[in-house]
């Protein structure tokens, strides 16, 4: 045999047409991680002022127009209700001006991000001096002493969704990407959630007792964790279910390359371009860290949203793996032929 016949024998076009799509994540995989998280930059940070009624609507047009758009300023009543409202995540940072005094104060929330708030700092220092005044920091939300950067929470939900596609990619290849009937996708949907419940007590284990990362209460974790296992793994089932083998791909391209560098993890979403910063919140890792924050530091305020996303994403998912199964026609069925060997039930 010459070796053009044995590089063709060897590398099927089936198997050369995977590793194309496999260079092709690769480098979505640079593009997204890098174009997202190479220079972050606060913009539009929704940003309080609380000041006396004759100064506060020009120190908002002042601090508005800093250059670069750092800060979406909006008066606040005062000092308790801007701390109210940085706890319910509706803004991330506030300026309590002192009208009796050179000395101003703001408020930001670590636990939100340690970078986000040392960029707040850094900001305001600047724009106080040009008014010949001084800032103090308050962290109303701070991070745990053993949460560096307060990015913990980003890194157990990483954690859960490697873990819902890993077990939903095993549990095509073990017999074949599509389930052959209703039977098998029932099995797959009722094993996926009993992975989800061991990994999100898991995790939250790993996270709270073990290592002491992250405050909040472990059961509110533990089903964090086990809703976002089980709607990346099932996300994961029904993306195998449409597209057969290449939906392990897919689910990599939405979860790992969209849905990590946008998650507001290693810097908050103000931080990051405006696609990433969209697409963010949608996905279950951006979803999945709000959550876990939320929990940890902002009393759980502000999760009904995130926690609707992954509902969303299982629901969708666990209908369509079981729709798929039960539309499969006999044809499709005894034309399949599953990997390394399996048999078809």
């Amino acid at each position: 045999m010459t070796f053009a016949a044995e590089v063709k024998n060897a590398v099927t076009p089936r198997a050369a047409l995977l590793v194309i799509g496999v260079l092709g994540l690769q480098l979505l995989f640079i593009a997204s991680y890098v174009g997202a998280l190479h220079r972050p930059k606060p913009t539009d940070v929704p940003f309080g002022v609380v000041a006396p009624r004759q100064m506060s609507a020009r120190l908002v047009t002042d601090l508005k127009e800093l250059p670069g758009g750092p800060l979406d300023p909006r008066e606040v009543t005062d000092a308790a209700g801007a701390r109210a409202q940085i706890l319910d995540r509706r803004i991330d940072g506030a300026l309590i001006v002192d009208p009796r005094g050179t000395t101003d104060t703001l408020l930001v929330a670590s636990g939100g991000g340690a970078s986000l708030s040392t960029a707040l700092t850094k900001i305001l220092d600047r724009a106080e001096l040009g008014r010949q005044r001084t800032v103090r920091t308050v962290d109303v939300a701070p991070a745990s002493a053993q949460d560096a950067g307060g990015i913990s929470s980003f890194y157990l939900v990483v954690g859960w969704c490697v873990g819902g596609y890993l077990c939903a990619s095993i549990l095509a290849i073990s017999a074949g990407a599509k389930p052959a009937n209703r039977r098998r996708a029932v099995i797959r949907t009722g094993v996926m959630a009993l992975y989800s419940i061991l990994g999100g007590i898991g995790g939250a284990i790993i996270i709270g007792p073990v290592l002491g990362a992250l405050p909040g209460s472990f059961w509110g974790l533990s089903g964090l964790g086990a809703l976002t296992v089980f709607a990346v793994g099932m996300i994961t089932l029904a993306l195998q279910a449409l597209t057969g083998i290449v939906g392990i791909g897919l689910a990599v391209l939405i979860v790992v390359i969209a849905g990590n560098p946008s998650a507001g993890g290693a810097y908050p979403l103000p931080m990051i371009p405006d696609f990433w910063r969209a697409i963010g919140p949608a996905l279950p890792p951006g979803a999945g860290t709000w959550v876990a924050r939320s929990i940890a530091y902002f009393r759980g305020n502000a999760v009904t949203g995130p926690l609707l996303v992954l509902s969303a994403w299982a629901v969708v998912g666990t209908v369509i793996t079981l729709l798929t199964a039960i539309r499969r026609t006999p044809e499709e069925l005894s034309g399949e032929r599953p990997p390394f060997g399996s048999t078809v039930d």
